[in-house]
């Protein structure tokens, strides 16, 4: 399919479709619209920025507007199961976006706020329920919902589901549904506990499997800074404040981390805000809201928290910490570079990081730009000129330089514990690294 006009959409949709200027759908859209209309299973392997909402909520929403029927009390049609609040709020604006010309209703179910409003939604019918599982179960349990009902349904992110621990409650959820039933079934990754998962909820399903390297890659400009720990605020500062810093998303893998990093940029006057597990619902969507709309420049996230951010205009991602899983790397770039525009990735790596680096590296092909030692070590009878060697310098490069940096590009890769024979002083003296000038090459 080369264009959304060739696909088999109802015209409600297609409206839709061209309000949102929306004219070539990207490949997981392309793979799994047709057999979604179609009506068979799909199980989907395809990391966050792929366009996989789309690629479940138009076949959804094409089927239940061929049926125009009423909304039933208490009896959803479709469920939708994501593993986070932001997740399941992306989806829920989604059917809204898509939907927009149909007369349909939905209602969104999750933890953190009262569940006033949530019964009530269900009280009054809705053809969409978009939830996350436990609090699910709880209205469940007490008699709100009822998925007698349910013709399709989607698990999204299935994989941090189980990381999350959510395991046991999607089982209790898929007890409940009839076993007739149309099946979306997405992931990031394809271990044994998602293979035997996807076995469970699954009936003859279509193989749709997107690359990662085609993803992270074509369009996301990616770069590594290799610095110590004590150095990372001060290259993120040097970032976000550069020409070209636009919306700046930060990740950490700590909750205090992403506090303190938020209220250090903060206290530089940078206008930045925090998300994560810790911070209430309401708390957490005024933040997002608020970088949605550009009253703050920066919002540092745990990955947790950061699932669901689906934002355009993203110009960098930050990992000031770089993630324990290669796969979350994935996840965290491709907030950038989304709706087919450009982006900038700058991870920024210490000596305790490498091992992680080097997982990403075997993931991507080796395809993630190494910026090692910048500043050039001074030679005898020569004072190092004041303007890093490059665009602008006027000093000319020496041999010796250039060798000098090969050395020093090829230890940094080294691992942690090697010394490559080296006394520790000689190592001391070609240090010399400078933050600011680090950040500088990095944004050539």
């Amino acid at each position: 399919m080369k264009t959304f006009e060739e696909m088999d959409l109802i015209a409600p949709l297609q409206r839709a479709l061209k309000d949102e200027r929306y004219k070539t759908p990207t490949p997981i859209q392309a793979k799994t619209i047709p057999v979604a209309v179609s009506g068979r299973d799909v199980l989907g392997c395809a990391q966050t920025g792929t366009g996989k909402t789309a690629a479940f909520a138009l076949p959804i929403l094409n089927h239940l507007g061929q049926r125009n029927r009423k909304a039933v009390s208490q009896r959803p049609f479709v469920l939708a199961l994501a593993p986070t609040r932001e997740l399941a709020i992306q989806i829920s604006n989604s059917f809204s976006t898509y939907g927009k010309h149909l007369k349909l209703r939905q209602a969104l179910v999750y933890g953190g706020v009262g569940q006033g409003n949530q019964v009530r939604a269900m009280n009054r019918g809705a053809h969409i329920l978009v939830a996350t599982p436990g609090r699910l179960l709880d209205l469940m349990n007490q008699g709100h919902i009822d998925l007698a009902q349910i013709e399709m349904v989607v698990l999204d992110e299935a994989d941090r589901m189980l990381d999350m621990g959510f395991l046991p409650d999607v089982k209790r959820i898929l007890s409940q549904l009839p076993r007739k039933r149309q099946t979306f079934f997405f992931s990031a990754t394809m271990s044994p506990s998602i293979v035997d998962l996807a076995q469970r909820m699954l009936t003859e399903p279509v193989n749709v499997q997107i690359e990662s390297n085609s993803i992270s890659v074509d369009k996301i400009e990616q770069k590594v800074l290799f610095l110590k720990r004590d150095e990372k605020q001060e290259s993120l500062r040097s970032i976000v404040t550069a020409d070209d810093a636009g919306q700046v998303l930060v990740f950490t893998r700590t909750k205090r981390g992403a506090d303190v990093v938020a209220r250090k940029l903060d206290q530089s006057g940078i206008k930045t805000a925090a998300i994560h597990g810790n911070k209430s619902q309401n708390a957490r969507q005024r933040a997002l809201e608020a970088f949605r709309k550009g009253h703050v420049q920066v919002l540092v996230a745990t990955d947790v928290a950061a699932r669901g951010i689906d934002i355009d205009g993203i110009t960098h991602v930050i990992n000031f910490d770089i993630p324990m899983d290669p796969e979350s790397y994935v996840h965290r770039i491709g907030r950038t570079g989304r709706a087919g525009a450009s982006g900038i990735a700058i991870s920024f790596c210490t000596e305790s990081e490498r091992r992680e680096l080097r997982e990403i590296q075997k993931l991507l092909g080796n395809k993630v730009r190494l910026i090692t030692d910048h500043s050039q070590p001074p030679t005898e009878g020569r004072h190092r000129s004041s303007t890093p060697h490059g665009k602008g310098s006027t000093t000319p490069r020496s041999t010796s330089g250039r060798s000098s940096a090969r050395r020093s590009s090829r230890r940094s890769f080294a691992p942690a514990n090697s010394s490559n024979g080296k006394p520790k002083n000689k190592r001391k003296q070609r240090k010399g690294r400078n933050a600011r000038q680090r950040v500088k090459q990095a944004s050539k």
